[in-house]
């Protein structure tokens, strides 16, 4: 089996590895800027998407601008958050050097989309391919691919232990290679029920003191979790941006979230900004929290928000999720500053962030590889792969962490 790393090797972002020349799996973007997609050119005849996140499925449109449109295999939510993601990238980025494909490539999204449940073998580009639960968010897939010769297992995002949203992965089929996601392989995350009493105390505190609180938070998966949080602990919200159209779709896909009515009482817990006539700026002045996009402040209504609670340090941004290198929510985290809206902007408000990660930590990604001891493994999507690799080595595991563009054979 021959893997073609086009991203997200030895980095977070542009997801997409080919495989036998004929079968993608993801083709995603990364939203630093400028824009970057993966690295050279490719005709596939199958794509294969593990999940409905922009670093993972942002570019696919673009595949279907030529005669040639491959299948797109997937879940029913990653079809839908897929199609959803297009649309606000084409809002944001269309008519732009920085969007390679057009409204007439995100129609065609549905006509090549062909939808499987998890555990449901199916052939593609002439491989046999099965998706199981990741427990990432709603709708994510590992993705076994068998050539006839070698079965590899390409993690994507995962999460080994349940979210609000979501259950964990549990999964673990027979594999002779694992291309193995490694976001935070040197990161132990803070027990989930001690990050909520830390993050339901400083929003409650925050309120009470007659702050403000924004927390920026992801569409697809991110903003539902912090709304079932929220719910659970008597907080009261608002909830802008596009988590949620997000929330209202999660309710045609009951199958792929852990509690339906949890998530159903959650939304009946926030209410909705529609952003007319001045609400966002009205609603930042009241002693209030408000969960909305963009999770790393690179667009969305958190660029309304933010600026109007900047200046006071009452007032408190509360990231909820991991901030890319690059990205203003990780300037802003850093320095306490960030682009926004154009321009440098420092932050008197405090800024703290909570670990609500989606994501196995080190002591998961252990555990996981630790029933593939006897498969290859080929570390991806992390800030630090070469390390990780050469702590799996170490300790006797077959690892190496490809580089962007390169070519291995398995």
């Amino acid at each position: 089996m021959k893997l073609r790393f086009l991203g997200g090797a030895r980095e977070v972002g542009r997801s997409a590895v080919l495989v036998n020349d004929t079968l993608l799996l993801d083709y995603g973007m990364k939203p630093a800027e400028p824009t970057q997609w993966p690295v050279g050119s490719v005709s596939p005849e199958a794509v294969v998407a593990s999940h409905g996140h922009l670093d993972h499925v942002g570019g696919l449109p673009a595949l279907l601008s030529g005669r040639d449109r491959p299948a797109i295999h997937w879940t029913p939510p990653t079809g839908a958050f897929t199609r959803l993601l297009a649309r606000d990238t084409l809002k944001l980025k269309g008519g732009t050097m920085q969007c390679p494909f057009t409204e007439t490539d995100v129609q065609r999204l549905g006509e090549v989309s062909v939808e499987h449940g998890y555990g449901e073998p199916f052939e593609a580009a002439g491989h046999e391919v099965t998706l199981f639960n990741a427990g990432h968010i709603p709708g994510s897939a590992h993705v076994l691919v068998d050539d006839g010769e070698t079965r590899l297992l390409y993690t994507a995002d995962f999460h080994t232990h349940d979210q609000r949203l979501v259950p964990a992965s549990t999964d673990r089929p027979d594999a002779d290679v694992v291309l193995c996601e490694s976001t935070y392989s040197d990161v132990s995350h803070e027990p989930r029920a001690q990050v909520e009493q830390r993050f339901a105390q400083a929003l409650r505190e925050t309120t009470v003191q007659g702050g403000t609180v924004v927390v920026p938070a992801f569409a697809i998966g991110r903003t539902q979790e912090v709304l079932l949080v929220c719910a659970a602990h008597d907080l009261d919200c608002y909830v802008d941006g596009m988590g949620v159209e997000v929330l209202e779709m999660l309710r045609g896909y009951p199958a792929f979230v852990r509690d339906p009515e949890a998530l159903r009482r959650a939304k009946s817990n926030a209410r909705v900004v529609t952003g007319r006539d001045g609400q966002r700026e009205r609603i930042a002045a009241q002693n209030t929290v408000v969960v909305t996009t963009s999770g790393m402040l690179t667009g969305g209504p958190a660029m309304t928000y933010v600026p109007e609670i900047a200046t006071h340090p009452r007032n408190l941004v509360a990231f909820s999720g991991y901030q890319v290198e690059g990205t203003p929510g990780r300037d802003l985290l850093e320095t306490g500053s960030a682009e926004i809206n154009g321009r440098r902007m420092p932050v008197s408000a405090r800024v703290e962030s909570f670990d609500f990660s989606a994501h196995a930590d080190h002591e998961g990604l252990r555990a996981f590889l630790d029933d593939y001891r006897d498969a290859e493994v080929l570390v991806n999507h992390g800030d630090r792969c070469p390390a990780f690799a050469a702590e799996l080595r170490d300790d006797g595991y077959e690892a190496t962490a490809p580089e962007l563009g390169e070519t291995v054979t398995v």
